[in-house]
């Protein structure tokens, strides 16, 4: 299963959470409610939020790209990452620029609202811990590795003729999202 990555749309979730969180944040703690938030998108609507990828790392699952967004610290002040994510320092973040967020609907917001209801009082290694209980994320042993959306919609109690189905949807979205979308 292959969703489409939407820098905008991972970028307005971030910066909401960091809102709601009131001041700085750890970015650990950012990727892991990113991750948990995408990954109850999926069980509920067959599609994530944000649309990254997958993967388990040593210090529990992540979206790849968001990963690479914070960690990369790119300069670059004209992508939505930027424009709404501060560079890190000392390993905190915090949201920046006016207050956006036109490509979530109300879902998204509801998601993003429980995740952090649920999630965001919790210390960022207390949140590590946690993720490494998680079904789909097994010990990469350094490194990285993807994980199956298949594995959580199984966890979620998904036949495997639904898997078939949110697998067919997403192909779909996918195929729409990277040819016509793309081309606007």
């Amino acid at each position: 299963m292959e969703f489409v990555f939407d820098e905008k749309r991972a970028a307005q979730a971030a910066a909401y959470l960091l809102r709601r969180h009131g001041e700085p944040m750890p970015y650990i703690t950012l990727m892991k409610l990113l991750y948990l938030v995408d990954r109850k998108a999926l069980i509920e609507t067959g599609y994530p939020i944000t649309g990254g990828r997958l993967v388990a790392m040593p210090k529990g699952p992540v979206l790849s790209q968001v990963l690479d967004l914070i960690t990369w610290e790119s300069r670059d002040e004209q992508t939505p990452w930027r424009q709404r994510v501060s560079l890190p320092f000392n390993y905190l973040v915090m949201a920046i620029g006016p207050r956006d967020d036109e490509t979530l609907g109300d879902y998204d917001r509801s998601a993003l609202d429980a995740v952090f209801q649920e999630f965001g009082h919790m210390d960022k290694w207390d949140l590590v811990d946690y993720t490494h209980t998680l079904p789909e994320w097994s010990d990469p042993k350094g490194s990285s590795a993807a994980i199956d959306p298949r594995v959580i919609l199984r966890d979620a109690g998904y036949s495997e003729d639904e898997i078939v189905d949110v697998e067919e949807e997403v192909a779909a979205v996918h195929w729409l999202r990277t040819n016509f979308v793309a081309a606007e």
